[in-house]
């Protein structure tokens, strides 16, 4: 019979640091001492010394490499955008793996590490359905908005990532939030962008612009007051766009009654 028990086996098996996609190592980093020696104190062969010395010579040209140095400016601005984002740990473990797919295919070369790590960031959203646009990524990571849309283009194409589209409803609670509305206004919001999706409104638009045009709406409806301007901060959406989308909704959803 075996003395340990279950529980100490599950404890000795979670002996070492914890292992994660986003450093550079994954957890796992070997260290070669410097010294020719074997682990009793005898010197090693001269033949074995040689041996070693390749293998710290190999050691040390692996760890100053541009690929690990890319990964480890890329997974220290990873940290960053996703405490700036509130990006969930399955989020940033899912783009730590895409990043590292993305250097294994060798397009990193001549790119921006911090645009194609941006990138990967809104594929992995995307992928995830983790609501997050263009702008927020853009705004958390310090990189023009146009210079993020190209470097996604250019990653969707090489890596053969087509995720679904963002729909207006996925962004209503974040904007909601923000803006402390009622759950009435909420619901109503929902009921809106559903008459949008129906009568095709919202097809290629922006679904944050829809979102917060919905809301407005909403709001209106219910006599909640909050102004454009300031459902225009907490979107990312400028006042007159959020008017152009209310008055689209109103002109094609009709005479609906909304209340």
């Amino acid at each position: 019979m075996s003395g340990g028990s279950s529980a100490d086996y599950q404890n000795n098996s979670r002996v070492g640091a914890k292992r994660s996609l986003k450093m550079i190592d994954m957890g796992l980093s070997t260290l070669i001492e410097a010294k020719d020696k074997d682990v009793t104190g005898k010197s090693l062969s001269v033949e074995n010394r040689r041996m070693f010395y390749r293998l710290r010579m190999w050691d040390r040209n692996s760890r100053s490499a541009v690929t690990s140095k890319s990964f480890q400016k890329a997974f220290t601005l990873l940290d960053a955008i996703s405490s700036k984002l509130g990006l969930p740990e399955s989020v940033v473990e899912e783009s730590a793996y895409l990043f590292r797919k993305i250097a294994a295919r060798k397009i990193l070369a001549g790119r921006s590490t911090g645009a194609m790590l941006s990138a990967t960031i809104y594929a992995t959203c995307r992928i995830t359905d983790t609501p997050r646009t263009l702008q927020d990524i853009s705004d958390a990571a310090n990189i023009k908005k146009k210079v993020l849309q190209r470097t996604y283009r250019f990653l969707a194409k090489e890596m053969d990532i087509s995720p679904e589209s963002y729909t207006p409803s996925e962004f209503v609670t974040r904007i909601a939030k923000g803006l402390a509305l009622s759950e009435k206004t909420q619901r109503l919001s929902f009921k809106i962008l559903d008459l949008c999706a129906k009568k095709y409104v919202s097809t290629s638009k922006n679904p944050m612009a829809m979102a917060a045009a919905a809301i407005h709406l909403a709001a209106t409806t219910n006599a909640e007051k909050v102004s454009q301007l300031k459902i225009s901060k907490i979107s990312g959406i400028s006042a007159v766009t959020i008017r152009e989308r209310r008055k689209e909704i109103v002109n094609k959803v009709g005479d609906v009654k909304l209340g």
